[in-house]
């Protein structure tokens, strides 16, 4: 049997909205939704919060999610990429004779995650022999080759003006990373295999259930979209 481990980064420095992670949204602190939709995915042996920070420990902690470690200085600071993350709680895992075999980042702003949608990312990722990442994406509202760049004067210029006449019907659908989760073999992130290649599956996600969160504004859009989608829910439609 495949042995996953769930970590979900969580430093305590967040500059543009103060303690993000554990802050309230919808009732609950931010990382509780991403804790709680792992336990329930039944997917994985251990949940583990990787921080530098005790109150977000604490909270995590209240919420079922182990903090077995704390993330070292070194990789807490706004540099710090998501793999070097990864890799450090699986060689912590490792230095504890408990190696893991997939391991899937959850980010603790990801409030609209799934715990179908994290089964069908470990499904994913056991279905062929050349994956080593499934991740969630989902589709641009707005075809990318009709973007537009706004310039130092004032006025605007296409990024692919050869495509100024063509039909948004005929132009190929792009897609973005939903920015939730990241399973990954553990090998692969302990090499740094970047997550974005041929060797990657996508887990797409409707549009309404994806809404990075980084400024004020974003938060309370997702705020709205997450009480809309609870409301229909409840409502059984």
């Amino acid at each position: 049997e495949v042995q996953a481990i769930a970590v979900i980064p969580a430093r305590g420095g967040s500059k543009r909205i103060p303690h993000k992670n554990i802050r309230e949204f919808a009732g609950k602190p931010m990382i509780a939704w991403s804790i709680e939709a792992a336990l329930a995915s039944g997917c994985f042996a251990r949940v583990i919060v990787s921080t530098d920070d005790d109150e977000i420990a604490c909270v995590a902690e209240a919420f079922g999610a182990e903090v077995p470690f704390r993330r070292p200085a070194m990789l807490s600071d706004d540099h710090t990429g998501t793999i070097p993350v990864i890799a450090h709680a699986i060689d912590w895992l490792g230095e504890q004779g408990q190696a893991p075999d997939a391991v899937c980042c959850l980010y603790a702003t990801a409030p609209f995650v799934q715990a179908e949608d994290l089964h069908a990312g470990f499904r994913a990722l056991q279905g062929g022999d050349n994956v080593d990442y499934a991740f969630s994406v989902t589709s641009y509202a707005f075809p990318i080759q009709r973007a537009l760049r706004l310039t130092a004067e004032g006025r605007v210029t296409m990024f692919q003006p050869e495509h100024f006449h063509t039909r948004s019907q005929d132009l190929e659908e792009a897609w973005h990373d939903a920015g939730q989760f990241y399973w990954g073999r553990a090998a692969a992130w302990c090499k740094g295999t970047p997550i974005f290649s041929e060797r990657a599956v996508p887990v797409t996600l409707p549009r309404h259930r994806v809404q990075d969160i980084d400024t004020p504004e974003d938060w309370q859009r997702a705020e709205w979209l997450f009480k809309a989608w609870q409301a229909q829910q409840d409502g059984g439609a």
